[in-house]
């Protein structure tokens, strides 16, 4: 319509000009014309610099000289600042607020350094701030005590900071800060409270990248907060009034390693809340800047209508006095900068505001947020701009203002999928192709600080995600069936935006990989990033700590730049000049990604051996690298060497597969991609996930025990006690093969950045950024399984039997529940949609296959190996175990190792024992993969068919069994031998057994009688260790009649354990009975008291149903958790014993009998064989072929109750005899004393000495060491040395 048109004052007739208007999309053929010439005699070169500057009809004169420059800026002078003049009335109160520094008057509002308590240093000016001390708190040099004022905060961190207003009454201290005082008040959105003296429920949790507007109303006397323009609430009500000059002050408390960014006016606020006003007022200068950028903008856009319809202007052209605008637009645009410029000149303080303000929104409005962007009308702006003087001032602050609104910048649904940080990213890319602003933007002080504020990416809290996603369904939800599309369109669109974001990461690195600075002696390309690297690295290198220090970035940081180097290193770089240059190994060409590339493969040893100042810190394999320089010193000649390697030499040639190979790799393969398209629906895999097998979500490797049965344990319950030394294993493996160790071809790839250097960064990037992040996706998976499970049950209870209060009750609780799912949906939705795109996927995949092949390479160089960073194989076993678990699945399982990660399982069956690493964490990492990979059968057949894990891993095992790593062994064992126990195959427990290995570990028990001696040993000390445990905290539960959940928790736990440990006993009983039947009486003894102690625990309990609820954890069912667990290995035990004996002769059955029935408490043993006896077996092995054996049990414990009958009347018989004998041991009193300690001479049976000398190496009389043993016989005296019994090399002498 004619009135929504663009006005020209009060132009009735004049020029006919055609403007491309802001509604071109209602109709491509409609011209707007905002005036019409009826007169073609009339001046058109003056109407049209009157439309241009907003002018109205006929202000200027007949021009009588050419328009130039300074013809433009006497325009401006005369006529258009008196035009504007009215409305440059900026209404300001100054009465309420005081500013005050250095004890005078001031304009502008800062941090009064006297006030500041504790450690807060400005990281860059003016106001970005650091806490360096556990808690640091300051106050602004203006308070205000009238009216509405308000101050923004820009989180650069999300942890505790106390943000609000304090009057000067307020005592700052170490302990004490903002909101903790009377007339002191703060908000706290880590902890989500608000506090005033008391800490109260308030607002919403925040994140990094929030901006946090703080105000506070005098009219009303309130004082609220604001989360990026969306209000929290009224936080305070009825604040004390203030007199003048004595107000409320601006205020803050950081705790350690806080950070945020204050405006108090100086720049323009993010999200100016209605009402209220800055602090510190804005330059004089604002309005004048911003008429005058209107102007330009209304010159670019009759340029941008010239383009779009050059017929309509070519008529106009053939007016008298009309020009063509490209004659036009150089003086009008000179004169508007010109004036511009001096107006800074004379207000130098406003450049900053005017750059964050109405320069960037001048610029943003030409360029367009979205595409198609409008690149020429920029670059017009940028050639006419840069010619002046104090256009780097300007350009300066602009890009200061685009990275903070990378950080900022939240994704919005309907803006998709340009939305979030795209707009600022693509514009500073376009401007940054310019040399002259790359080189500004290189040359600024904080350049590492905006480079990362561009690769920033602001999280959702909870909130947020449900504005992004408000529609949530999972399979089995009882929602709206629509809201299943609706999810799904939903989670595309926020896919394709964070897919632009990451795009434009991209091509800012590779901006900044390209250039070259200007330096003498001159740099490489790739210098600047490098250096921007390292120095990344190094300021983060604790930020895997529990205290991070100060400094370190963002997470998401860390998560933009390892995307970028993963997409260089797989897909290859989109801006194929970075290939010309940076230099790699492989073969393929630039166009394959370094790690798709086959053939000869390369590293350079420097990366380890160098002493970097970003990697000194890092922990190696070997220990810290100060520690590693003394006790195996680098050889100069060392760090120049490239250690080369043909792909796959390190696999067996039978399951070898490679890039150059007819069966390619994963990663690469046609099934990839076929299985790509087979898993379209992400929401219906992750919900699949959540209730099968296997979690849906990758999780953290450190949460990889939470797979094995015990793992939680290590951090709940102290390690058990034992003497036991860790055997060391030979690491000879296997001779090196196509593996070369060569002098570096030349200097110059170390001048440049080189892939593999790249590789290097990405994995400590990994090791930072993503894989906490995979950790919180994974506790996130876990509730949302939990939470659905408690939703289907509660939904059930209703259904069934729910009525009055009951229902009320849960229906209550199935809200609760709901809500908590759909937020682990939303959660889980977003770390798919951010983290797991199918090239990423890929990527890691390969990742993975390049650096396990480099460690099994350096695996053979001692030198090198030990030098290995120990985040390489922490980010090698986390990413591995996150692409296991992804989701959707990246390939099958039954081809995720067998095609390009065979040498995994190389790495980790020879590794976990591997005495080179000094961590005990890392090789306890490596056992836990194991144990979670042979639990299922496809990763178990992998296991089977190497050739490395077949030879090594079960002696390795029962070598490794011992303080620390008994619980992932246990674990390991148990799943290798499911199913050959009594009653373990009633679910499926069967499913994963290895008959292969069963038979390699009875042989490595047989041939090497002194490590299954010692592995036995400690198998007794665990389980009994276990047990007790197990009876003290069901003690405790019971005394204080009340079952906590640590305690159940932990109860539930170690009875886990102790089954499993009674598991694998049982297996040792099957396997290798000779060790109880004919070996040392030791160990039949040690079995049997054994198994009477953990029968004593279970009949000594009181209740048994208190017995069977702190058993199981919440949500497990009393059919798969119930004592049935311990009683069956117990039964397997005795009946493997007797069906060994009967295979030998009758006398060992005998002995069993004999040994059970001299225990000293006879009738604890009888009632713990009648508790087995009478156990409901029925019900917990059903159909179980181990039930025809229960009769077999009731025979032996007949046999018993006769033997025990027999020798009661024996002891009658001999009653009216010795009391006693002084040759009786005083230990168990039950054999005769026919051994002796040396050097004290103190006196013992044989059985009861040896059994103490297994964990104890001195005399249980008088602690004297113990060297040797003498046994008295009637026809011969043997002497055992003390390494005889204790599983060392034996060495006996005969003495007549």
């Amino acid at each position: 319509m004619a009135e929504d048109g663009l006005r020209i004052g009060g132009l009735s007739s004049g020029l006919a000009v055609a403007l491309n208007g802001e509604h071109r999309k209602e109709s491509s053929q409609k011209t707007r014309v905002v005036s019409y010439c009826d007169d073609f005699g009339d001046q058109s070169v003056e109407r049209t610099i009157e439309y241009i500057f907003d002018l109205p009809y006929k202000t200027i004169n007949l021009l009588t000289c050419a328009v130039d420059t300074i013809v433009i800026r006497s325009i401006i002078k005369n006529n258009f600042l008196k035009c504007h003049e009215e409305s440059n009335t900026v209404v300001r109160c100054e009465d309420g607020v005081s500013c005050v520094s250095d004890g005078c008057a001031s304009q502008v509002v800062t941090i009064e350094e006297s006030s500041i308590c504790g450690d807060i240093r400005i990281v860059i000016a003016p106001l970005l701030l650091e806490s360096h001390a556990m808690f640091s708190s300051a106050r602004a040099n203006a308070c205000v005590w009238k009216g509405k004022w308000m101050y923004e905060v820009t989180l650069e961190t999300s942890g505790i900071q106390q943000l609000g207003w304090a009057t000067l009454s307020c005592p700052f201290t170490d302990h004490k800060g903002v909101g903790d005082a009377d007339d002191s008040y703060a908000y706290d959105g880590k902890r989500v409270t608000k506090w005033n003296k008391e800490a109260e429920p308030y607002g919403q949790l925040w994140v990094v990248g929030d901006v946090i507007g703080c105000c506070i109303d005098f009219d009303h006397d309130e004082i609220s907060f604001y989360r990026n323009g969306v209000s929290l609430g009224v936080a305070f009500e009825g604040i004390r009034k203030m007199v003048p000059g004595l107000g409320y002050y601006p205020a803050i408390s950081l705790s350690q390693g806080e950070r945020c960014e204050l405006n108090f006016g100086g720049r323009p606020f993010r999200y100016p809340v209605e009402g209220f006003i800055p602090i510190q007022p804005p330059p004089s200068t604002n309005h004048l800047v911003t008429q005058l950028l209107r102007c330009f903008s209304r010159l670019l856009a009759m340029q941008c209508m010239e383009r779009a319809d050059v017929n309509s202007v070519e008529k106009l052209r053939r007016l008298k006095r009309f020009v063509p605008l490209e004659e036009l637009s150089q003086p009008v645009s000179h004169g508007i900068c010109e004036e511009l410029f001096s107006a800074f000149v004379a207000d130098v303080r406003s450049a900053e505001y005017i750059g964050w303000g109405p320069f960037l929104s001048f610029i943003m409005g030409v360029f367009r947020g979205h595409p198609p962007h409008d690149y020429e009308s920029l670059d017009r702006i940028l050639d006419v701009v840069l010619h002046f003087q104090g256009s780097r001032l300007i350009f300066g602050h602009i890009i200061n203002a685009l990275s903070s609104r990378c950080k900022t910048e939240t994704l919005v649904l309907t803006e998709c999928p340009y939305s979030g940080s795209y707009p600022y990213l693509a514009l500073a890319c376009r401007m940054l192709r310019r040399a002259e602003l790359m080189i500004l933007w290189w040359k600024l002080p904080e350049f590492d600080f905006l480079f990362e504020g561009f690769l920033s990416q602001k999280s959702p809290n909870k909130q947020d995600l449900q504005r992004l996603m408000p529609s949530v369904w999972w399979p089995g939800s009882c929602e709206d069936i629509s809201y299943e599309s609706s999810m799904t369109l939903t989670i595309t669109a926020l896919s394709e935006s964070i897919s632009k974001i990451e795009e434009k990461h991209r091509d800012l690195c590779c901006l900044v990989m390209q250039f070259t600075p200007p330096t003498t002696p001159p740099q490489w390309p790739g210098s600047v990033f490098r250096t921007f690297l390292q120095n990344l690295l190094f300021k983060n290198r604790g930020s895997d700590c529990n205290v991070p220090p100060p400094g370190v970035s963002s997470n998401s940081v860390l998560v933009s730049l390892f995307t970028v180097i993963l997409h260089f290193l797989s897909e290859g770089s989109p801006m194929g000049g970075i290939c010309g240059w940076m230099k790699g190994s492989g073969n393929g060409g630039p166009d394959v990604g370094f790690l798709h590339r086959g053939g000869l493969q390369s590293f350079p040893i420097a990366l380890f051996l160098k002493n970097d100042p970003h990697r000194v810190d890092i922990s190696r394999l070997g220990g810290s690298y100060s520690h590693l320089g003394k006790s195996h010193p680098v050889n100069v000649d060392q760090e120049a060497e490239v250690i080369r390697w043909e792909e796959g030499c390190m696999d067996d040639e039978e399951t070898r597969t490679t890039h150059l190979s007819r069966q390619k790799p994963c990663c690469c393969s046609s099934q990839d991609l076929d299985f790509a398209r087979s898993s379209k629906d992400p929401i219906r895999y992750t919900a699949k996930g959540s209730r099968g097998h296997c979690n849906s979500i990758p999780e953290r490797t450190a949460q990889v025990a939470a797979e094995c049965s015990a793992g939680s344990l290590n951090n709940e319950i102290a390690d058990k006690p034992s003497t036991s030394d860790q055997s060391e294993s030979e690491f000879g493996y296997r001779p090196m093969q196509q593996v070369r160790i060569v002098p570096r071809e030349s200097n110059l790839s170390s001048a440049t950045l080189n892939e593999e250097e790249l590789l290097d960064a990405m994995l400590l990037l990994y090791h930072l950024g993503l894989a906490p992040n995979f950790k919180q996706a994974s506790s996130f998976m876990s509730h949302q399984s939990q939470s659905i499970s408690l939703l289907e049950e509660t939904d059930k209870q209703i259904r069934e039997r729910a009525t009055g209060e009951q229902l009320k009750r849960l229906k209550e609780a199935r809200t609760l529940y709901r809500e908590e799912v759909m937020d682990c949906v939303r959660h889980c939705a977003w770390y798919r949609i951010s983290l797991f795109s199918r090239w990423k996927q890929r990527g890691m995949y390969a990742t993975c296959a390049w650096i396990v092949q480099l460690l099994l390479v350096l695996s053979k160089v001692d030198s090198v190996f030990i030098y290995i960073p120990e985040f390489y194989l922490e980010s090698l076993v986390d990413c591995f175990h996150v692409l296991r678990k992804s989701d959707p699945p990246f390939v099958p399982n039954a081809i995720f190792i067998k095609q390009g990660l065979a040498s995994f399982v190389t790495f980790v069956a020879t590794h976990f024992n591997d005495p080179r690493i000094s961590s005990a964490e890392l090789r306890d990492l490596l056992l836990q993969s194991i144990s979670v990979l042979v639990q299922y059968k496809e990763f178990l057949v992998a296991f089977e068919s190497n050739e490395s894990a077949t030879q090594r891993m079960p002696r390795a095992l029962l070598s490794a069994f011992d303080n620390r790593s008994w619980i992932p062994v246990t674990n390991i064992l148990l799943r290798l031998c499911k199913g050959s126990g009594f009653g373990s195959s009633k679910h499926g427990e069967s499913s994963s057994t290895s008959v292969a290995f069963q038979k390699l570990l009875r042989e490595a028990c047989i041939k090497d009688e002194e490590l299954f001696s010692a592995f036995l040993n400690r198998l007794f000390n665990s389980l009994s260790w276990a047990m007790t445990e197990f009876s003290v905290s069901i003690r405790e539960m019971q005394e204080k009649y009340k079952v906590m959940e640590f305690h159940q928790r932990k109860c539930s736990v170690i009875f886990d354990l102790s089954c499993n440990l009674a598991r694998v006993l049982e297996f040792c009983t099957r396997e290798i009975p000779q060790a109880f039947l004919s070996g040392t009486e030791t160990n039949l003894r040690r079995l049997i008291e054994l198994i009477v102690f953990i029968l004593n625990h279970l009949t000594s309990v009181a209740d048994p149903e208190f017995l069977d609820l702190t058993l199981r954890r919440p949500g497990q069912s009393p059919e798969k958790v119930n004592r049935g667990m311990i009683l069956a290995p117990l039964a397997g035990i005795i009946l493997n014993l007797l069906d060994a004996s009967m295979r030998t002769d009758c006398r060992q059955q005998d002995d069993i009998v004999n040994v059970f029935a001299n225990m000293d408490c006879l009738d604890t043993v009888l009632c713990g064989f009648q508790y087995l006896l009478e156990y409901n077996w029925a019900g917990s092995v059903r159909g179980d072929a181990s039930l025809s054996k229960l009769r077999q049990l009731e025979e032996f414990s007949t046999l018993l109750l006769c033997q025990t009958e027999s020798q009661d009347v024996k002891r009658i018989g001999c009653e009216g005899e010795t009391d006693g004998d002084d040759n009786m041991c005083c230990i168990c009193y039950a054999r005769e004393a026919d051994a002796q300690f040396v050097p004290c001479s103190h006196v013992s049976c044989f059985g009861c000495i040896s059994r103490h000398l297994l964990n104890c190496q001195r005399c249980f009389f008088c602690n004297a060491t113990v060297t040797e043993v003498v046994r008295d016989n009637p026809r011969t005296a043997q002497v055992w040395r003390l390494s005889s019994l204790t599983g060392d090399e034996s060495s006996v002498a005969e003495v007549r």
